[in-house]
């Protein structure tokens, strides 16, 4: 059930990234507004999933799990009729809710079953999982979006959430809650809530006095929760995995990295190929499908590999293979050929794959079964705030480049340039991220390098 849902968060991102062009033109969307489609699902997410993670951890996992599909589901489904901008955002706020209860007790639900020497072959599959709602998703959106309009992405969530919560029901038995003996820490989670939504709509409004003041506060934000949790009785967040665990803190900041480094690349490319290349949302959504395809097809190789081999070695040589594709689309332009496209979306989607599945091994190998939703949590976070930071850093771009301003032929130059300047970044972020993959430590129990 844990593998069956991480395919339908993804789907829904990478359909929506193909059906933003069209969103745009029917809700009448600025280009700044257009990137809080994809902004407002993942920041819900990122408030929900460190407090989600320990409640589950408290109350069952599989009683979270089960909450959030119910609530991804109706946020999908009204999501469909919604008739203003400002209501289809709330609603993908809701999605985000629903969708970071049932991520961070998915993986938890998971590292629960499975014994370490076996560990790696099952996040594989549900990192393959993953990657398949991302290879399907810009395809199936295109198709959809082409022949019945966008809303009937959100539609399609209601037979698959309702699906979803009835197998649950009928084929997860027991239930996991390794702290049942704790309280939830209210005051933590509301200080961590408030200082994600500061800094994530801070950097929103970047480069604004506004945007700089509200990240900074957001900053002070996560330093106060930080020191909060030092002192709490029962945290809902283990501050010391990060101080006392070298293996956990730098294998959650190479995610991070990672995703701030990648994340924007389906939604650039997206924006790309649909107003530089003229191509209708099906036929981009078939280009794009060439990323997530090899991801899905190499996630379960590196998840195997990664009980027998140091999942180190194999992460980091899938952050120097994404470097090298980033800095291939620095180089893009009006007249870049497709099939190079096409060939370095596969070279990115087999670092991608290379990276993921032994990294997250890497994390969830390093934590106490007790604490196993909490680093859970702390995986999806890690995600969700480098997928938020990469969607900041091309909503900055955007808004510098472009302005709030639709993207048509006349600001094209700017928009290229937009491309370029993300690309660049990203390629920086990731070999930033090299260093912490290598130098994280050992791990116990792959039998030899």
């Amino acid at each position: 059930m844990a593998t069956l849902t991480s395919f339908m968060g993804p789907f829904m991102i990478s359909s929506v990234n193909v059906a933003l062009p069209a969103i745009q033109q029917d809700m009448a969307m600025n280009a700044v507004q257009l990137s809080w489609v994809a902004t407002s699902y993942l920041l819900a997410m990122a408030v929900g999933l460190v407090p989600a993670g320990k409640i589950a951890d408290i109350y069952g996992r599989k009683k979270i799990f089960s909450t959030g599909l119910l609530i991804y589901t109706a946020g999908s489904t009204a999501a469909a009729f919604a008739g203003t901008t400002a209501g289809f955002i709330f609603l993908r706020v809701v999605q985000g809710l629903g969708a970071g209860m049932f991520v961070t007790t998915g993986m938890a639900i998971l590292t629960s079953i499975f014994p370490p020497q076996k560990r790696g072959r099952a996040i594989g599959l549900y990192v393959s999982a993953v990657y398949v709602g991302l290879s399907v998703g810009p395809f199936l959106g295109g198709f959809l979006t082409q022949q019945l309009g966008w809303r009937s992405i959100f539609a399609v969530m209601l037979p698959l959430g309702l699906g979803s919560i009835t197998m649950t029901r009928a084929f997860l038995k027991g239930e996991w809650a390794d702290a049942r003996d704790q309280r939830l820490d209210i005051i933590g989670c509301l200080i961590y809530a408030a200082a994600i939504l500061a800094l994530v709509y801070g950097a929103s409004l970047l480069p604004s006095a506004t945007g700089s003041g509200l990240a900074f506060a957001g900053l002070l934000g996560l330093m106060l929760f930080f020191l909060q949790q030092k002192r709490a009785t029962d945290p809902v967040f283990e501050v010391s995995l990060f101080l006392n665990n070298r293996t956990f803190t730098f294998s959650s900041l190479a995610a991070l990295l990672n995703y701030a480094a990648t994340f924007a690349l389906t939604f650039m490319m997206s924006l790309y190929l649909q107003y530089i290349k003229g191509m209708p949302p099906q036929t981009a959504g078939t280009v794009l499908m060439a990323q997530p395809v090899i991801m899905a097809i190499f996630s379960p190789i590196a998840g195997r590999l990664s009980d027998r081999i140091q999942p180190r070695l194999l992460a980091t040589w899938g952050m120097v293979v994404t470097v090298a594709g980033m800095l291939v689309f620095t180089q893009l332009h009006t007249r870049s050929a497709i099939g190079g496209i096409i060939g370095n979306l596969v070279l990115l989607g087999f670092g991608f794959g290379l990276f993921s599945s032994p990294n997250m091994s890497a994390i969830m190998g390093a934590v106490e079964k007790k604490d196993y939703g909490i680093a859970s949590g702390t995986v999806a976070t890690m995600r969700l705030m480098g997928q938020m930071t990469s969607m900041a850093i091309a909503t900055v771009v955007l808004t510098l480049l472009v302005g709030h301003r639709t993207i048509e032929p006349q600001n094209y130059d700017r928009f290229l340039a937009c491309v370029r300047t993300v690309f660049t970044i990203s390629a920086g972020l990731c070999t930033i991220g090299i260093f912490f993959s290598m130098f994280r430590g050992r791990l116990r129990h792959p039998q030899g390098e």
